[in-house]
């Protein structure tokens, strides 16, 4: 089982950008995807991409697709989302996790704590 760390989030003014990294460590690493996911106040958790670690085939929602960029660095088990072109409707609490399947919150094995991105001026 993996556990999770993000680090990375916090206030950036709209337009901004944003590099959020996950640190996994555990067993069985390249069995998994990491994905990103955020959940604002009074929403439901929202899948943002994911990243299968054996062949790095990448997953993207509309809400972030050519605007951000899921990687990982090789040398080590830490995945990377970099976020651009933020916007006030980007702030959330934004969460790695380790997933078996598709890119959804139903195929997650482990959250990570989760960290705070807030947008605004």
């Amino acid at each position: 089982q993996l556990q999770l760390a993000e680090s990375g989030g916090g206030l950036v003014q709209p337009g901004g950008s944003l590099r959020l990294s996950c640190a996994a460590s555990g067993s069985s690493f390249y069995s998994y995807s990491i994905g990103w996911f955020r959940q604002a106040p009074g929403k439901e958790r929202e899948a943002l991409s994911c990243i299968r670690i054996r062949d790095d085939s990448t997953y993207y929602a509309d809400s972030v697709k050519g605007r951000s960029t899921i990687s990982r660095d090789p040398a080590k088990t830490t995945v990377y989302l970099q976020m651009n072109s933020l916007e006030p409707e980007d702030t959330a609490a934004y969460y790695c996790a380790a997933v078996i399947g598709p890119c959804s919150s139903d195929y997650v094995r482990n959250w990570g704590q989760g960290t705070q991105v807030t947008v605004s001026s």
